[in-house]
């Protein structure tokens, strides 16, 4: 069903939530499954699954939740996803 792969996903693309609201930015891929994510306001790296991803257009990252519910869900860690 995911038809997105890890090497789709470069560095400074921009993460969208279903909203089309930017939330983040690509900060690389770290092995196959995991995103990290740029580094936010206060200075801390995030990551998510590449599995919430839903396409890569326009180099822009679209997730299918909202970006309040992607950054309650995101982890702080790649080992804890």
């Amino acid at each position: 069903m995911n038809t997105v792969k890890a090497s789709d996903i470069k560095p400074d693309m921009s993460v969208v939530c279903s909203q089309n609201n930017e939330f983040a930015k690509v900060d690389h891929m770290e092995g196959e499954q995991t995103i990290k994510l740029m580094k936010d306001k206060s200075g801390q790296h995030h990551f998510i699954p590449l599995s919430w991803v839903v396409s890569t257009e326009n180099n822009q990252i679209q997730v299918d939740r909202s970006g309040e519910q992607a950054m309650k869900d995101w982890k702080s860690s790649a080992s804890a996803n």
